[in-house]
């Protein structure tokens, strides 16, 4: 028996439909008259934990024999498995321990009592909890439940292409957002196995794109770090069944950018009045990107929204990039003079382009360093004119748009440059968030290196972001890359950071 037919025989057996329901697969009308194409969107928002992690989940518990029930199972998980896992062991009539970070809101402990389970905080991350809940098993004799990389786990989150089979046979690419890879491996065997010539498309952040490194290396592989904005799919590895699968079955991979991911969220919003989770948002990010590319011969696509459990203080956050994501913001670093009236004959050169950030302070007699914020029509081609328009009428300008540390700290910080220039390196750190994780950062710090600068602003997410700059000299660098390994933090050495060098750095203006 071929893999396909092996997890289709599964899939056709699954138990999902005891708890799960079958979702909608909703016409988005607005993207798909942008696109000029049919563009659907699978709604695992709508299951009962809000999340497709409840089949494979109730699947893999369902599988399980009378005794091992007795033992009970145990799981870890921040997030949406935790809830499909409890949900999904109460419905059996099963006990089950959810080792979630101490570092998981509030919000999510109590959505998994609620569904019946029994949580322990342990650790400050997912692989401290996942450690543990491993040795709850072997200490208890209780069943650990994969998050994504179990045979049954995989063909119970295949139930959606099922789904999504009867529901549209006229389907030609299938978008399918890629964490451990449970989601894309299933739904992948699923339609090769029926519809092999449909296109099954993973789609992951480029920030924690594990699919991908495994395919080019042709192994699944270890990423040194991953982004945390869409921490529903920040899996440092992919799991060995579902690369075996999706190596065979994937057709191809597509990574997005946070910005993009933003856009998507915005999109299904505005279509649906949902309002998904990032990762559940990044197969639609993946879709839009693939349409932008081809070359308009697609005429039917589908994207799974595979969550919607968003902790609603990120809110914030997706509103800010979503526009930049969707090319309809640029981020600007112009030299105008400095003397009176330059602002207004800046703001008419601009003619009647909106201005959305304005963002000055004096530091020098000659020039004004401005900040700017602009937004932008459809036609491709306006950032680059508006860029040309600029420099021909003798302005000199820097495209920060892509720019993360303009767009993540510089446009909200104060002060300006040092008076007086220093020597100073500038690094960027990420911490997990709980109550007095910045007071416990600073402290980490302590009081060996002068601090001179400083940002840090919470967008309501599992991880905190910090910018700091330090004051050090040549012959303490080696001591100072010491104590920054010995923090045991995830940190990047910004200090080339074009909108750090042109409104923060004294130095590089001499």
């Amino acid at each position: 028996m071929s893999l396909t037919q092996e997890y289709l025989q599964r899939t056709l057996l699954s138990k999902v439909y005891d708890v799960a329901k079958q979702t909608e697969l909703q016409t988005l009308k607005k993207l798909s008259q942008r696109f000029a194409c049919q563009i659907q969107l699978k709604r695992e928002d709508q299951q009962p934990v809000h999340s497709f992690k409840l089949r494979g989940a109730y699947n893999c518990i369902a599988h399980l024999d009378k005794e091992t029930l007795k033992n009970g199972v145990v799981a870890a998980s921040a997030g949406n498995h935790a809830q499909g896992v409890a949900l999904a062991a109460t419905s059996r009539q099963c006990n089950a321990v959810i080792v979630m970070p101490t570092t998981t809101p509030e919000i999510k402990v109590e959505a998994v009592k609620r569904f019946g389970g029994e949580v322990v905080l342990h650790g400050d991350s997912f692989d401290q909890a996942n450690d543990h809940a491993k040795q709850l098993a072997e200490e208890h004799g209780r069943a650990y439940i994969h998050p994504f990389d179990d045979p049954d786990v995989i063909a119970g989150q295949a139930t959606v292409a099922q789904e999504m089979v009867q529901q549209n046979r006229q389907l030609e690419c299938v978008f399918v957002p890629v964490g451990g890879g449970g989601l894309v491996a299933g739904m992948a065997a699923y339609y090769k196995a029926l519809l092999p010539h449909v296109k099954v498309i993973g789609v992951e952040p480029h920030d924690s794109s594990c699919l991908k490194a495994a395919l080019e290396h042709g192994a699944p592989v270890n990423l040194e770090q991953v982004g945390l904005f869409a921490d529903g799919v920040a899996v440092k590895r992919i799991g060995s069944n579902t690369f075996k699968i999706a190596q065979h079955c994937v057709d191809s991979v597509i990574t997005v950018s946070s910005d993009e991911i933003c856009a998507a969220v915005k999109d299904i919003f505005e279509d649906t009045r949902a309002i998904a989770e990032p990762s559940g948002a990044l197969a639609l990010a993946g879709l839009k990107k693939y349409l932008n590319e081809s070359d308009g011969s697609v005429t039917q696509v589908a994207a799974v929204l595979s969550g919607a459990n968003v902790n609603f203080h990120s809110l914030r956050y997706v509103s800010e990039r979503c526009e930049l994501g969707e090319g309809k913001e640029a981020v600007l670093a112009v030299t105008i003079p400095e003397r009176a009236g330059s602002f207004l004959s800046f703001c008419k050169l601009l003619g009647g382009r909106a201005v959305t950030e304005f963002n000055y302070r004096f530091a020098d007699r000659e020039g004004a360093q401005i900040f700017v914020g602009l937004r932008l029509g459809q036609a491709a081609d306006e950032l680059p004119k508006v860029i040309e328009l600029l420099r021909q009428n003798h302005y000199p300008v820097t495209d920060l748009t892509q720019d993360e540390i303009a767009k993540q700290h510089i446009r909200y910080m104060v002060g300006g440059c040092p008076p007086t220039p220093i020597s100073e390196r500038l690094y960027s750190f990420e911490f997990p968030e709980s109550p007095g994780a910045l007071f416990t950062f600073l402290s980490t710090l302590g009081h060996r290196w002068n601090i001179t600068l400083f940002h840090y602003r919470n967008h309501g997410a599992a991880y905190g972001r910090v910018l700091v700059g330090f004051e050090t000299r040549e012959s303490d660098q080696k001591e100072f890359m010491q104590f920054l390994d010995e923090l045991g933090l995830v940190y990047r050495d910004e200090s080339d950071s074009p909108a750090y060098r042109l409104f923060l750095n004294q130095a590089s203006k001499h």
